[in-house]
This record gives C-alpha cells, structure tokens and sequence, in this order.
C-alpha cells in the first residue's frame, strides 16, 4: 500500500511539474495577436501615403520648373530657384517622417 501511495504522489508531482513547465513556455513565446497585425497594416498604409505624397511633390516640381507661356527669363530663373528650395524642404520633411516611422516601429 505504502508503494502505491509513493507512486501516485511522484506521478502527481511529475504531472504538476509538466503542468508548471508547460504555463512557463507558453507564456513565454510570442503572442500572434491581431494588434501586430493591425501595426504591419498601418504602417503598410503609412508607406504607401508617404510614396505618394513623393511621387506627387516630383510631378509637381516637373511642373513647376518648366517655363510657362510669355514668361520672361529672369523671372523663370527666379522662379525656379524658388521651386528648388521649395522642393528640397518638402523631400528633407518626407526623408524626416520616414527616418521617424522606422525609430518608432523599432521600439
């Protein structure tokens, strides 16, 4: 009688152990929750917002720097001197979101 309460007792502690070990893991792994989902679609959205806020600043300075109709020279030079710097701190602003979306998505 003695042998099989010793067996029940190291088979239930065996149990509780598996039990124990088993909680520890999963809880331990990485959660695949729909918030990681939801991150990689917004960020998606944020890339493609971002791409075509690039590609309509470019078509814009293509635009901008072609010479209008009865347009004196001086005044297109000035003009498209204007435009550059224009240009310059709208792609430095975009090139600055884009560094700050990948130190955010980092974290």
């Amino acid at each position: 009688m003695k042998s099989i309460a010793k067996k029940i007792v190291i088979f239930s502690m065996i149990g509780l152990m598996q039990v124990g070990l088993g909680a520890s893991v999963i809880e331990a792994s990485p959660r695949q929750d729909d918030r990681n989902q939801k991150y990689e679609q917004r960020d998606k959205d944020r890339d493609k917002n971002r791409d075509r806020r690039i590609r309509e600043e470019q078509a814009r300075y293509e635009r901008e720097m072609q010479r209008r109709e009865n347009e004196r020279e001086q005044d297109w030079k000035e003009r498209q001197q204007r435009e550059k710097a224009n240009h310059e701190e709208v792609m430095r602003t975009l090139g600055g979101l884009a560094i700050l979306a990948l130190i955010l998505n980092n974290n």
